[in-house]
């Protein structure tokens, strides 16, 4: 298993709200468990043993407490497509390529917006509701929680 597939499969972990993962291939067995720091133990020829670090959490000014996690005001300003699945968000289907959707653009229910990539599966997501785009609410190559906002649709 190469390098950029576990430290993938080590951000994913760390961002979710799963705590283990285990994953075999035919190159060995991986798994990731979530505590102080995610370790990874891979079971291949030769062991590999990675660990990622905690970062701290930036001191938050005036003693008030940090936030937890990044707020999404006006969301609710409305209709959210949410992610169905843990994965990477792609806006095109491949790195050169245009866009799904930009802000401003018009979708049909059931046209694609984008792509998660889950387990080196490419899901194609499509919109739930006809409108306009009005908000990309994730980075190109982010990595996505199931029900994560990913658009806002008006």
């Amino acid at each position: 298993m190469d390098l950029r597939k576990l430290k993938t499969l080590i951000d994913l972990v760390s961002d979710s709200n799963v705590s283990e993962l285990e994953i075999t291939e035919a190159e060995g067995k991986v798994r990731i468990v979530k505590g102080g720091g995610a370790v990874v133990h891979s079971y291949a020829p030769a062991p590999v043993y990675a660990q990622q670090a905690q970062a701290p959490a930036p001191a938050a000014p005036n003693g008030a407490a940090p936030a937890a996690a990044p707020v999404v005001a006006d969301v609710a300003a409305g209709h959210t497509v949410k992610s169905p699945m843990v994965g990477t968000f792609y806006r095109s289907s491949s790195p050169g390529a245009k866009a799904f959707v930009e802000i401003g653009s018009v979708v049909k229910e059931g046209e694609t917006v984008c792509i998660i990539e889950a387990m080196k599966i490419l899901n194609e997501i499509e919109a739930d509701k006809s409108g306009t785009i009005t908000r990309i609410l994730c980075e190109n190559g982010q990595a996505v929680e199931y029900g994560q906002p990913l658009f806002v649709i008006e």
